[in-house]
């Protein structure tokens, strides 16, 4: 099975952007992955190698109508568990993802739960 030219481009932008970009355990990473039907994302400490949190729309605490309003979801959800961890400032990792609809609704909806990035 080959991959889509599409998925293809993302991954080049996303490692590009991964070249910048790494998360400590006082700075992680907020990394987002944007399915067709889903929306995940986590705090990772990239010099440790762990995930500190992660949320995705697939949790029974999040019940959405549409696909943004559950991107909206996560958001907060990310938010605050990661403020449940002691953690405020993050880098944001779109994943190589237009910075367009479900990932700027989880990033706005981040923010707004506190994380500052």
């Amino acid at each position: 099975m080959k991959t889509h030219p599409r998925t293809l481009a993302r991954i080049r932008r996303h490692q590009r952007v991964r070249k910048q970009i790494a998360g400590t355990a006082q700075r992680p990473r907020l990394a987002v992955y944007r399915s067709l039907h889903h929306i995940y994302a986590q705090l990772i400490d990239d010099d440790a190698g762990h995930t500190l949190a992660a949320a995705s729309s697939m949790e029974a605490a999040v019940s959405a109508v549409n696909k943004t309003q559950a991107a909206t979801a996560v958001g907060d959800l990310i938010g605050q568990r990661a403020l449940a961890v002691g953690i405020k400032n993050v880098i944001f990792d779109r994943g190589g993802f237009p910075y367009h609809g479900r990932v700027k609704a989880l990033a706005e909806a981040a923010r707004a739960a506190g994380l500052h990035f």
